[in-house]
């Protein structure tokens, strides 16, 4: 079975690939000049509760989770 993956999911993914992970006291703003894929990502990732802000923010404890795991699945891949 072939699963299909929204791009908005890969947005998502490729943001919060670009959250530090090794400090909650680092976090990323989203202007608003960003592309509007961008600002969606965001957006959806503060409605999952894994940024702390519409706009970035910080990763919240579940966000940090996530961003490790997803860090161990792209090392591979690059």
């Amino acid at each position: 079975m072939t699963k299909k993956y929204s791009d908005t999911l890969f947005e998502e993914m490729k943001l919060l690939a670009k959250f530090p992970t090794q400090s909650q006291l680092e976090g990323i703003k989203i202007h608003n000049e960003a592309s509007p894929s961008v600002i969606s990502a965001a957006k959806s990732l503060f409605d999952k509760g894994l940024i702390s802000q519409e706009d970035g923010g910080y990763l919240t404890d579940s966000g940090i989770e996530t961003a490790n795991n997803l860090h161990s699945v792209l090392a591979p891949l690059s």
